[in-house]
């Protein structure tokens, strides 16, 4: 079952015939927590050949209406408005790539709650990074879909090039990049020197305003902010941050690019962590309505966590953060992703579990307990 905003948006694009298809693929992942074509023919609930149930994948995978545009920008749109606080009107988003075989996906992700959703995505026809051109057009559509909105952008180090940096900026976007040691700079009044030169060592943090980021003329002046970690507890991180910008303060510039790191647990959700993305052998567009297809289900997972805990119920899922621990075991998308598996686990073998739970009359009110704990997290979307 989908949230209601979920279905309304589906509904208003797709015949019933591909919104039940989509549901029940959706259905499939969180289940069966892969996105190989073949794999998902072989479990698909129709009575009909395997080589049939296979080629009805494909055709669908290849509908128009399975655009990211089309079916997921609309979406994407109610999910910032849900999620906002009233009166907020500022939305971070990171750039970055991942890439196994063949296959370079590039992707800027909306984070929030410390968490990156996936907004757009790319497939790069080549190996390795991405250029200019293509860091534009991965961002251009994002102008249009969140027009009103202040947006802030965080890069790591492939996306250092200051022609990015004065892009975003003449548009109006706020960034936080990070820098290559080897990039020259001038402050005021200064010759060039490279950011290796400043002597950024553990527990040292600076913010320069005014600075030249290039040697080449006709770019605008930003700031940089250097911080590295302190050594704690005997581990020194191998190196610090020097942060091209055009926030305001240090706090700011930091703060922000911290959130980084919630695209990195996305890309390991989609693939060891959750729906194992890298065991496709799709490409070209069945691998974009592919992602699309892991976007939607992850997010789903995702609303299912935040509400099970907000409702007490992730006790029942897995094991709660533990004294001598900084950070909860599991994320609200872990907890999502198996409350549903347990919910379904108990409905598929449902004869045998209440036999058993027949078996043990004195933990009665503990299943009584469990089984609203389902109930809850069932109506949970």
């Amino acid at each position: 079952m989908l949230p209601k905003f979920y279905q309304n948006c589906f509904q208003n694009v797709l015949t019933p015939a591909q919104y039940k298809m989509l549901e029940i693929l959706l259905m499939l992942l969180q289940f069966h927590k892969t996105v190989t074509i073949e794999k998902l023919a072989t479990v698909f609930p129709q009575p009909i050949k395997f080589e049939s149930r296979r080629r009805s994948i494909q055709r669908f995978l290849l509908l128009p209406q399975l655009s990211i545009p089309y079916l997921w920008f609309p979406l994407l749109k109610r999910w910032v408005k849900n999620s906002l606080k009233r009166g907020e009107k500022r939305l971070i988003f990171a750039i970055d790539r991942t890439q196994w075989r063949s296959q370079n996906v590039f992707v800027i992700s909306l984070i929030e709650q410390k968490r990156a959703i996936p907004v757009y995505w790319l497939l790069l026809p080549k190996k390795g990074c991405s250029n200019l051109g293509e860091q534009k057009k991965l961002i251009r559509p994002l102008l249009q879909l969140f027009k009103g909105y202040q947006m802030l952008v965080l890069g790591d180090r492939e996306f250092h090039s200051i022609k990015l940096a004065n892009w975003l900026h003449s548009k109006g976007i706020d960034f936080v990049l990070r820098q290559k040691q080897g990039t020259y700079i001038r402050q005021e009044n200064q010759s060039h020197q490279r950011l290796q030169s400043l002597g950024l060592t553990p527990g040292i943090s600076f913010f320069l305003t005014g600075i030249q980021a290039t040697k080449q003329k006709g770019f605008a002046n930003f700031n940089l902010a250097g911080y590295y970690k302190r050594k704690y507890r005997g581990v020194v991180e191998p190196a610090g941050w020097f942060l091209l910008t055009n926030l305001d303060s240090l706090k700011d510039a930091i703060k922000a690019f911290k959130l980084r790191s919630g695209i990195e647990a996305m890309f390991k959700d989609c693939k060891t962590g959750g729906y194992n993305l890298e065991s496709t052998y799709a490409d070209g567009q069945r691998l974009i309505a592919l992602i699309l297809l892991i976007a939607i289900a992850y997010t789903c997972a995702i609303l299912v966590g935040r509400n099970s805990r907000s409702s007490g119920l992730q006790k029942y899922v897995g094991r709660l953060k533990e004294l001598q621990r900084l950070h909860r075991r599991h994320s609200a998308f872990w907890i999502g992703l198996y409350g549903q598996l347990w919910v379904g686990a108990m409905e598929f073998w449902a004869d045998l579990a209440h036999e058993l739970m027949r078996l043990k009359p004195s933990k009665l009110p503990y299943f009584q307990q469990g089984l609203r704990a389902m109930t809850l997290i069932q109506s949970a979307l």
